[in-house]
């Protein structure tokens, strides 16, 4: 099953140290029954991009936290990490397309690597501050994440990321 892992630049470096990808409590995203549901069209190209898209949310989400720890240092791009795993699990307490893995993701399992470019960072920082307020309905928080959200995430090789967190 083709995953989507959310992540931070930190997690971007440390599988670029470790070799495995460590997603913080084992989220990711995929084309669920759950996400295919919510969907009355779409083919499933698009409902993967909209799993893709859940994880680029829940990195907003990451940002927020590490942003929220002093770490002003990181640097402000969305991080998604798509991967091909056998067993997930459904997580129905959370978003359509949620699942949880039961350990980290070795490198060879990685099929790309999505990254906001640096002219998305100002936007992105901005949701990252924003994106809590906005899952709770408020439209000016809306309006920052979707300003985020209109940036296209770059598709990165895995071959290429030791290099993409070298250049920073």
């Amino acid at each position: 099953m083709r995953i989507y892992l959310p992540g931070t630049w930190p997690m971007l470096s440390r599988l670029v140290s470790t070799g495995r990808f460590d997603p913080i409590g084992g989220t990711a995203f995929a084309l669920t029954p759950r996400l295919r549901e919510a969907y009355t069209t779409g083919d499933d190209e698009e409902l993967e991009y909209a799993a893709l898209s859940e994880a680029a949310r829940a990195s907003l989400r990451l940002l927020g936290v590490e942003f929220g720890l002093g770490e002003d240092g990181t640097p402000a791009r969305r991080v998604v990490v798509a991967a091909d795993v056998d067993h997930v699990t459904l997580r129905p307490d959370l978003d359509d397309g949620a699942v949880r893995l039961t350990g980290p993701v070795p490198l060879e399992a990685i099929a790309s690597v999505h990254v906001d470019t640096e002219e998305a960072e100002h936007a992105v920082r901005q949701a990252a501050g924003a994106v809590d307020a906005a899952d709770l309905g408020d439209m000016d928080a809306e309006f920052l994440v979707g300003e985020a959200e209109d940036h296209e995430l770059a598709w990165y090789s895995p071959s290429e990321v030791a290099f993409l967190v070298e250049l920073g």
